[in-house]
């Protein structure tokens, strides 16, 4: 529905403009100076006085200005959720305001487009037409607050990791402060200011707070001071939710107003509960059997996934995707966005997904400026393209991508679990309780909770369990070590039984300032977490959300003594429950109606996987290779790669697959082959591996990819010393000072293997301890086909001893090093060859 009104132009101005109804109404007024937006919830002020306008070309418009057209359009949408506070089928309802104005000063012609919602209002300008970009810089929209108003937000930061803090507008002191920002109104009325639908055609905003006689004013400013953008172009909008603390907290505005996805098939996004080992131990993403454990416990859980954070090898990285499929796990792998930028650098994820890897976590954009949301662009489309799930991580918040971009998890954009480790600082309590008031409001919150062995912890036991309802994130990473999990019964049963989605979610109680206890659904059974800041209390909670009937509850809470403690009883909506909650206290509760399963969770079965035959090989003259699967797998192929499917008999399938022409000596392909279960959505996998035929010469045994391997402290680090427990930290090779120009550096116990083929004809090259560990002693094995072709006893301050072998007919070469002292010792394989003579 449209309705158009032209209003007579105003040398002064306009007649106020009123929008709205009881329960949201808002005026637009004008002094001749500057446009004013002033807001109402059920007839009590929640804004006033706020400054609209933006500068474009150099020009300030939103002075002295007069109205030419007043468009109101019903928008109705529907559209699904695959993550957040309530997944499936969401009805957005709107009435939009589209105010067409003229600038006196400059004759230029531009719109406001403002929208009413349930739950609040929304505004973004809209750019003169014409056939030029325009030259955009800050905008003039800021909002004032009495010195009676309090607020909660947080230092302003590009990755949004300060701690989250309420104060006093009187008390709050200039400077820049983070979205979104919540503020109190007058009653019960709240407001939270945030924006959405930003791509890399704009670049994100802050508030920039300012004193006044009696108050302060919020400005919004954008990271980049100026920008082209094209003609007639909508800028993001400016969201304000508006309403009590529950509907504020329930509110999917920033969603609602966020651009339809495009993308047609959904049914491969998979949100879910992971395990990962990344936070209590920092170095254990280099270990495919430490991975292997997190991906088993995960599966015991029923949980959906396993991330593997820095270190990994995409030597091993193909097995634990095989490992962790068998039990219906899906795979996970951290990048730094700088290794991710640019069309060459991007190519890497449909390798990582051609292995069966299901998802990625990107970290350190640390950015707001439209080049950065440009990279957003580029990794959110490709990402979407080869089937891969999204994690930013050292991000921006969210601003509606959810809905445009279904496959996008999780954000950080918060100060979480982490900060435990990298700075040993505790995460206080209050910075908890205000983040379902904030930051979870407008999106998942990869907080990655429930740390029980976090030091130096100021939260109580219950109080970390209920994070992990409490927050709200596409995929929940569950952060501690398994062990820690599995020596607490009650802990490890309750997370078993988290839910893997939402269906709903209510606040039924709580203030930023004191305690949240947040309910969530999923089907027929609610959780219900509260975590408390301060002193100890008493915490009552009204059932009336549960609907009617009985119901079983099963609570988990602090026991008097230390640790945990729970009950189980019966109850009944509208009906009451109350806990005694300690010093920043918490609680848990499960309720499943009576009669039903209380506890349903169950371990993933091990499933059987498809065969492949042969499992390694290298390519023909021809560039073509058969590959025997079981009948009715499906292939995954590495990029460029192409298969034909020959005959199907009773031992299975025959492939014919070609190589593309870039697949050169020193390159190895992984052929993903994948059986399917009906209704079961992961795949089955096992793998093939094919290597190139090497070429003659003398070729560095650092170039080659590896067919296994195994390192005792971080992965192998190709051409530099060992270092640390993390890649690419070691330094240049040094054995009893002399320098080496390239091959592994490695730590005791190592082994690395080379699949030769009988190609290679000796192999030549020198071993000792490198100078980073002068008191190490390790022994040095070479083994062709599980023969010891040499073996060297190796002491820090030796010099490295030389090797020259006859490896012909060798197919698999393996470097062991076994240690001999307890003390650590790094040895390197220096300018290690193999010679191919082509015959």
């Amino acid at each position: 529905m449209a309705q158009t009104t032209n209003l007579r132009n105003r040398i002064s101005g306009f007649e106020p403009i009123v929008m709205g109804d009881r329960d949201i109404r808002a005026n637009l007024t004008t002094d001749g100076t500057r446009l004013a937006l002033a807001v109402w919830h059920r007839g009590e002020p929640v804004l006033s006085d706020a400054g609209l306008g933006m500068t474009i070309d150099g020009d300030i418009l939103g002075g002295n200005c007069v109205l030419r057209g007043h468009t109101v359009t019903d928008i109705v949408e529907n559209f699904e959720m695959k993550t957040g506070k309530a997944v499936g089928t969401h009805r957005a309802s709107h009435r939009e305001h589209r105010l067409e104005f003229h600038d006196l000063a400059t004759e230029i012609d531009w719109a406001l487009v403002l929208r009413i919602a349930a739950d609040g209002l929304a505004f973004r300008y809209e750019l003169p037409a014409g056939d030029r970009p325009v030259l955009v810089g800050q905008e003039l929209t800021d909002f004032p607050f009495s010195d009676s108003h309090r607020t909660w937000l947080l230092d302003y930061q590009t990755w949004y990791e300060t701690p989250r803090f309420g104060s006093g507008i009187r008390e709050l002191p200039p400077g820049d402060y983070g979205l979104p920002i919540l503020v109190t109104g007058s009653g019960d009325s709240h407001l939270l200011i945030s924006e959405s639908a930003i791509d890399g055609r704009f670049s994100g905003a802050h508030a920039a707070f300012t004193r006044g006689a009696a108050g302060g004013r919020f400005g919004l400013r954008t990271a980049d001071d100026e920008l082209d953008i094209p003609a007639g172009t909508l800028l993001p909008w400016r969201v304000l939710i508006i309403g009590t603390l529950d509907t504020v907290v329930r509110s999917s505005l920033v969603d609602e107003l966020a651009p339809p996805t495009q993308a047609s098939d959904t049914s491969w996004i998979r949100p879910g509960r992971a395990a990962w080992s990344w936070w209590s131990s920092q170095y254990s993403g280099a270990y495919l059997e430490h991975q292997k454990r997190f991906a088993d416990y995960a599966a015991d859980r029923g949980w959906e996934h396993v991330l593997v954070d820095c270190g990994w090898d995409e030597t091993w990285m193909p097995d634990l995707v095989a490992h962790a499929s068998r039990r219906g796990v899906q795979v996970h792998v951290w990048g730094a966005w700088s290794d991710l930028d640019g069309p060459e650098a991007l190519r890497k994820l449909e390798l990582w997904r051609s292995w069966g890897v299901a998802g990625i976590k990107v970290d350190f954009m640390e950015s707001e400026a439209r080049e950065r949301y440009r990279w957003y662009d580029a990794i959110i489309a490709e990402s979407a393209r080869v089937g891969l799930m999204v994690n930013f991580h050292g991000s921006v918040i969210p601003r509606g991508w959810a809905r445009t971009h279904p496959h996008i998890m999780s954000y950080e954009g918060i100060r979480g679990a982490e900060y435990y480790v990298f700075y040993g600082t505790p995460l206080t309590a209050a910075h908890n309780v205000i983040q379902p008031f904030t930051r979870n409001v407008v999106g998942s919150m990869d907080y990655t909770p429930v740390t029980f062995s976090a030091p130096e912890r100021e939260t109580s036991d219950a109080h970390e369990l209920a994070l992990g309802i409490v927050f709200e994130s596409g995929i929940t990473h569950f952060a501690d070590e398994v062990a820690e999990y599995e020596a607490r019964p009650l802990v490890n049963a309750f997370l078993a039984e988290v839910a893997p989605v939402w269906n709903e979610t209510r606040l039924v109680g709580g203030t930023p300032d004191s305690h949240v206890v947040i309910a969530r659904r999923y089907g027929d059974r609610w959780w219900v977490g509260c975590i408390a800041t301060g002193e100890a209390r008493a915490v009552d909670l009204d059932l009336s959300f549960l609907g009617d009937g009985d119901y079983v509850a099963w609570s988990i809470f602090d026991a008097a003594e230390s640790g945990l403690a729970d009950r189980t009883e019966l109850v009944r909506s509208g009906g009451r429950l109350a806990w005694d909650l300690p010093r920043n206290g918490g609680f848990v509760v499960l309720f499943a109606p009576a009669g039903s399963e209380l506890r349903r969770a169950s371990a993933r079965e091990l499933r059987a996987a498809p065969s492949v035959t042969p499992s390694v090989q290298t390519l023909s003259a021809s560039r073509i290779t058969k590959l025997e699967t079981s009948a009715g797998a499906e292939l995954r192929l590495p990029p460029g790669w192409a298969a034909t499917e020959g005959t199907t008999g009773e031992s299975g399938t025959t492939w014919d697959l070609v190589a593309p022409a870039s697949f050169d000596a020193g390159h190895v392909a992984v052929v993903s082959v994948e059986s399917r279960m009906a209704g079961d959505p992961v795949p089955v996998v096992s793998h093939a591996r094919v290597f190139a035929t090497l070429a003659p010469g003398a070729i560095a045994i650092s170039s080659l990819p590896f067919l296994a391997c195994s390192n005792a402290i971080g992965p192998v680090e190709r051409n530099s010393s060992n270092g640390g427990g993390d890649p690419r930290d070691g330094r240049p090779m040094l054995v009893a000072s002399v320098p080496y120009a390239d091959g592994l550096g490695v730590s005791a116990p190592s082994s690395v293997s080379y699949y030769l083929a009988g190609a290679a004809a000796r192999f030549t090259g020198s071993v000792g301890v490198d100078d980073e560990t002068p008191s190490g002693v390790a022994t040095a094995s070479i083994v062709g086909d599980e023969v010891v072709l040499a073996t060297f006893t190796l002491r820090g301050g030796d010099r490295a001893q030389g090797f020259d072998l006859d490896v012909t007919a060798v197919t698999i070469l393996q470097l062991v090093i076994t240690p001999v002292s307890a003390d650590e010792t790094h040895i390197d394989w220096a300018e290690a060859r193999l010679q191919v003579t082509g015959d």
